[in-house]
């Protein structure tokens, strides 16, 4: 699965892309599921996920990215919350 923030922004830099890993390894141990292979670029992440055939694959992936914008969220203390560079 791949993982792209919206218009291809270079959201994914600093300190941001610093916690992705963490994060992604943490939700995906939660769940048991297993990342066999994962990349972290500028602009989205690229991510080989096994998972059990009773879940659907849609699920997995809505699950991660919801969970994970959270999670980034919370660690940013509310500052570009929308990773988008932009201060509020």
């Amino acid at each position: 699965m791949v993982f792209i923030p919206q218009k291809r922004r270079k959201a994914l830099f600093g300190r941001a892309r610093q916690h992705l890993g963490e994060i992604f390894h943490a939700l995906v141990w939660q769940k048991e599921y297993q990342i066999v292979e994962g990349y972290l670029l500028p602009d989205h992440a690229h991510m080989c996920i096994a998972i059990f055939p009773k879940y659907a694959v849609a699920f997995v992936i809505g699950i991660l990215k919801g969970k994970s914008a959270i999670a980034i969220a919370r660690q940013l203390c509310g500052k570009e919350r929308n990773l988008t560079g932009e201060q509020f």
